[in-house]
């Protein structure tokens, strides 16, 4: 286990985000039972005054800072938080660095607002697609991710945590050349290929003199201890669960990149197709590029084949792969944003919010992933492309959890690895995959420990 650095005990004013809480809200923040939300604010807490540190595993991270604490200081013109024992390098000279204590108090923001507006808005159904697209909606309008008026110029980028230097090296060239055309940068938030995009575009927005640039981070509680914050995100996002994060992402961005990465990438890639391949969806612009240096070309052929396999050449269809050419990938994303303009003024559709997006109700529910469920996934062709990509989604989504999931890794430490079955066309090629993925180190941190196996593929269909 990692050795714990140096602690300081703070007294936080606000930055940016949230000053008042009602009593109710702050009783509730301070409740540690099963409902409370001391649990999820201190886990979350902790995470974003861990940016920088390369570990990716929640439950260790939890364990490093067990006398970690964050305590509530309601003040005459309004709320301070007190910490115990955060991370040391989270301070300059005793005073916490303006970003973190921007995101400190975005988690705050986001985990009161989430949940108290289902339960103060009459009539909301926890599985009704149009009030979960709802919950979406408010929450990000409510962070200020949504700004009326303003052009389509949000590129979503995908891709791992874990990649070599080279690989984080062109995924900053990508967003050097998305800043010099004045595109914005929306990611899950974290290191690697999430935050290469970032630190590209800054310097891109810089020599166009850029004043408005964004950088987009939106994560959820069960990922955010494996993927901090990076410190160029402006804008944080904390979604209740990864559904709701992957419908964000779709509905406030205007394209989006995927770089190479691993399980998560690979969740976040049938999420995506899923959806284009709905019907409904099939005149809509949203352009998508796969993208990485010539070394990465069989990375992708791996993935096109994979998806060709599942899905078919209509999903294929779908994306464009651009190889080692980080100007052409800006080019094609910028005329993209062209395309998407121009549709949504003819469909008088917001810019900020892809309304007319149709997401079919199995990716919107929550999956948790546990043994029973796991082992249930319907993995067989006897269905509509868009649901053998939906249940393909969460086998990656249940291997995310086992491996840096707190709740995952417990039950992967309790009852061994998630088992995995389905028709064999299906499975074996998942089987490789994953075995490549493994081989070239992208489930975990370089330097971190190795990969701890937390599924197991089996014979026989579920």
């Amino acid at each position: 286990m990692t050795e714990p650095e140096s602690t300081m005990n703070a007294l936080v004013s606000p930055e940016g985000s949230l000053e008042i809480l009602s009593n109710f809200e702050v009783n509730r923040l301070k409740d540690r039972s099963e409902g409370g939300l001391y649990r999820l604010f201190r886990q979350c807490a902790l995470a974003v005054l861990n940016t920088g540190i390369e570990l990716d595993d929640c439950k260790e991270l939890l364990e490093i800072h067990a006398d970690f604490d964050v305590r509530l200081v309601p003040q005459p013109r309004g709320l301070k938080l007190e910490l115990i024992n955060a991370p040391g390098h989270a301070f300059v000279d005793g005073e916490m660095l303006r970003a973190m204590r921007e995101h400190l108090f975005s988690v705050l923001r986001d985990i009161v607002y989430t949940h108290s507006l289902p339960g103060s808005v009459a009539g909301f159904r926890k599985d009704d697609p149009e009030d979960l697209t709802n919950l979406v909606f408010h929450i990000l309008r409510n962070a200020r991710v949504l700004q009326a008026g303003r052009q389509p110029d949000l590129v979503v980028c995908w891709g791992g945590h874990s990649i070599s230097h080279d690989e984080y090296q062109y995924s900053k060239d990508v967003g050097h050349q998305l800043g010099l055309r004045a595109l914005s940068i929306c990611t899950g938030c974290g290191p690697g290929a999430m935050k290469g995009p970032m630190k590209g575009a800054t310097i891109g927005h810089a020599k166009q003199r850029v004043k408005n640039g964004r950088y987009i981070g939106i994560t959820e509680p069960g990922i955010i201890g494996a993927e901090a914050p990076n410190p160029i995100v402006n804008e944080l996002v904390i979604m209740p669960d990864i559904e709701k994060r992957l419908e964000a992402f779709v509905r406030c961005g205007h394209g989006v990149i995927v770089f190479p990465g691993g399980v998560g990438t690979a969740e976040e890639i049938l999420y995506l197709l899923g959806i284009l391949l709905h019907p409904d969806n099939a005149d809509l612009p949203f352009p998508v590029v796969f993208t990485g240096r010539q070394e990465n070309a069989e990375y992708f052929e791996m993935i096109d084949k994979f998806i060709r396999n599942a899905l078919g050449d209509e999903a294929a269809s779908k994306y464009e792969i651009i190889i080692d050419d980080p100007v052409r990938v800006a080019q094609t994303m910028k005329d993209g944003m062209k395309e998407v303009e121009t549709f949504r003024r003819a469909m008088q559709d917001a810019y900020y919010f892809n309304w007319m997006l149709k997401i079919d109700p199995v990716f919107q529910l929550p999956f948790e992933p546990d043994h029973d469920n796991m082992r249930a996934l319907e993995l067989h062709r006897e269905q509509p492309a868009h649901l053998i990509a939906a249940n393909l989604r969460k086998a990656f989504s249940g291997i995310v959890a086992g491996n840096v999931k707190e709740s995952g890794i417990r039950q992967i430490q309790q009852k061994g690895p998630f088992e995995i079955a389905g028709d064999p066309t299906l499975i074996k090629p998942l089987e490789a995959m994953l075995e490549q993925f493994v081989a070239q180190n992208r489930m975990k941190l370089p330097g971190s420990a190795a990969y701890r196996p937390c599924y197991r593929i089996v014979s026989g269909a579920a």
